[in-house]
């Protein structure tokens, strides 16, 4: 089977005859319209897409973004000795690095790479690879690749990803609700839990009773643009790991894009604007985005736990049997019974003596543990 790769820089120059080739359409995150609004609002990011070819017809597709990122955010977040971590900043001067992602680096889950069905799995991927390979020769001044977020059933490809000297590395999980067809209502989805979560949920919304919410217009989010963006930067600064942060004018493209399909709730103290969330329906699946927090208000008011509780009753509106709630905050989102589904990536160093030191550390790094909830009855 002869297959090449073409590389594209920007969306508007990828042929209608390639998606639709692949007719992976049914997915928005593989959607040029979805793909666009990250490419327009986020202009320091270099894009790449990947098409594998097949007698000029399109089989696969990846999704790239090449970005800097300091050395030490990446390490503060990895279960390794003082010593250790020491030793890998300073092999990288403890500088910024350039890394090239395979995957959508602002998103949690397979959604960078696209196979079409029907065609063989193995050399397809390994043709990703090859794509992955050449636009690392061709960047200069990159340290490392990251091909992210793969489950455990797509092992069986992935993982060829060694044989081009990837080491394979477990990273957080992502945390699934699955939702019953029998919860008509939250009411019916809080009456299914035990008694101590069920009265964790409730207290949660009587505490954010004063927060007035609403779900924004594209109108809405072009308004309060600048607050979102800076109640996002307060979880950035919170969070352990962030490899880009999001230009929030990607919201607006994706309001306009797919309606009430993405979805942004801002929560208003006394008219002042104390946090959001954001969701995207994909098919029967609904996945959480960013939220944003003002965190002097946050334990009085409970904003965070309000927004879990409001990502369970956007599921249930939106008939999802699924919500994806992502990773970090495991224990948190476990209480409302969510479930971890494992994720691995894939990394290495461009320059092969770093990356034979590097692999060993990358294969031995553990994630952080944290208690597994089980909330029903």
């Amino acid at each position: 089977m002869s297959l090449k790769s073409e590389v594209f820089k920007t969306v508007d120059a990828i042929p209608q005859s390639y998606w639709k080739s692949l007719d992976c359409g049914t997915n928005s995150y593989y959607s040029p319209e979805f793909l666009s609004a990250f490419e327009r609002a986020n202009t320091a990011i270099e894009f790449n897409y990947i098409f594998i070819l097949k007698d000029k017809e399109a089989v696969a597709f990846a999704n790239t973004q090449i970005v800097t990122i300091g050395i030490e955010t990446i390490t503060k977040n990895i279960t390794m000795s003082d010593k250790i971590r020491r030793v890998v900043n300073n092999m990288f001067c403890n500088n910024h690095i350039k890394v090239l992602f395979c995957g959508n680096v602002f998103l949690s889950g397979e959604y960078g790479t696209f196979l079409k069905d029907g065609e063989p799995k193995i050399e397809t991927f390994k043709a990703i690879a090859e794509g992955v390979k050449q636009i690392s020769k061709n960047t200069k001044k990159l340290s490392a690749i990251f091909v992210k977020d793969f489950e455990n059933e797509s092992l069986y490809i992935t993982d060829h990803l060694k044989s081009f000297d990837y080491a394979a590395m477990q990273v957080e999980p992502n945390m699934i609700i699955t939702l019953k067809p029998e919860w008509q209502s939250f009411e019916d989805y809080t009456n299914a839990l035990k008694s101590k979560y069920r009265v964790k949920a409730n207290r949660a919304d009587a505490k954010s009773d004063l927060l007035e919410a609403k779900l924004f217009t594209e109108n809405d989010i072009e308004i309060h643009k600048n607050e979102l963006q800076e109640l996002y930067q307060n979880t950035i600064d919170n969070a352990d790991f962030n490899a880009q942060i999001l230009n929030l004018d990607t919201y607006i493209y994706l309001k306009k894009a797919f309606k009430e399909k993405f979805i942004v709730k801002g929560y208003f103290l006394n008219e002042k604007l104390v946090g959001f969330l954001s969701a995207m329906q994909n098919g029967t699946h609904l996945d959480a985005h960013f939220i944003g927090i003002d965190y002097a208000h946050n334990k009085e008011f409970s904003i965070y736990p309000r927004i879990l509780n409001d990502y369970v009753r956007l599921g249930i509106a939106t008939k999802s049997d699924q919500i994806n709630l992502g990773r970090t905050a495991s224990e948190i989102k476990s209480t409302l019974g969510a479930a971890p589904k494992t994720l691995t990536c894939y990394c290495k160093h461009k320059r092969y003596l770093t990356n034979q030191v590097l692999k060993p550390f990358i294969k031995n790094i553990q994630i952080k543990s944290f208690k597994q909830h089980s909330v029903f009855k």
